[in-house]
């Protein structure tokens, strides 16, 4: 069995997801020793990039991606409320927590904001006193700066670079868990890693498409 690997992992979200924020308030479960970068990005700029949409852009799933998530929070004992417009545009919130250092108290408090106590997320007045009370005394000035635009913009291109396509997703090294329920999994890739290389893994990794959708048949 190789060393254990991957003390470090990057952790890349926006605000905007649920399941962010449900990935965060669990990282209580990942190992002592693991050191967690935190990387906000912008999940539209990801979506854009690929070609996707996202669950809150499909009517059905997004009624469903907040039931699930009403439920997983009530299931773990996590306070959670839906902000009261969703979605959002979640730039002021991304901007603010880089501009806060991007610490996990920082990122733990605007997620308290959004998903934990349902408030506000777009107008500048109701944003104004959550920067005020993370130490942010010109919300306006801050989220203006070249050097926090520049970063969001970075670690967006950075994890696209990487084959980041949604959030939350945590990279370890070359390896990539999407969403909040692969922690487990996660957690067993740094005990193992060995163990993920075995069997069908490096098959799966290239798996050959035998067929591609050009359109819906419903509209053939």
């Amino acid at each position: 069995m190789s060393p254990k690997v991957g003390r470090s992992a990057d952790w890349y979200f926006d605000v905007v997801s649920p399941y962010a924020y449900l990935h965060f308030v669990a990282f209580d479960q990942l190992p002592d020793d693991l050191e967690i970068h935190l990387k906000p990005v912008l999940f539209a700029g990801l979506l854009g990039h690929w070609g996707s949409l996202g669950p809150a852009e499909i009517p059905a799933k997004r009624r469903q991606t907040f039931r699930y998530c009403d439920w997983l929070a009530r299931q773990r004992g996590v306070p959670f409320r839906t902000p009261p417009r969703h979605p959002f545009n979640p730039l002021t919130l991304l901007r603010l927590i880089i501009a806060l250092g991007t610490t996990q108290d920082a990122v733990a408090g605007v997620f308290r904001h959004v998903w934990g106590e349902g408030k506000e997320c777009q107008e500048m007045a109701a944003l104004r006193p959550l920067a005020a009370s993370l130490g942010i005394g010109d919300l306006d000035a801050a989220i203006a700066a070249p050097a926090v635009k520049d970063q969001l913009r970075a670690n967006t291109d950075e994890a696209i670079a990487r084959g980041v396509f949604g959030v939350p997703t945590f990279a370890v090294g070359d390896e990539l868990f999407w969403g909040q329920d692969t922690l487990p999994m996660m957690c067993d890739y740094l005990a193992d890693p060995d163990g993920f290389r075995a069997g069908d893994w490096a098959r799966l990794h290239d798996l050959p498409v035998a067929a591609a959708r050009e359109q819906s048949r419903l509209d053939g």
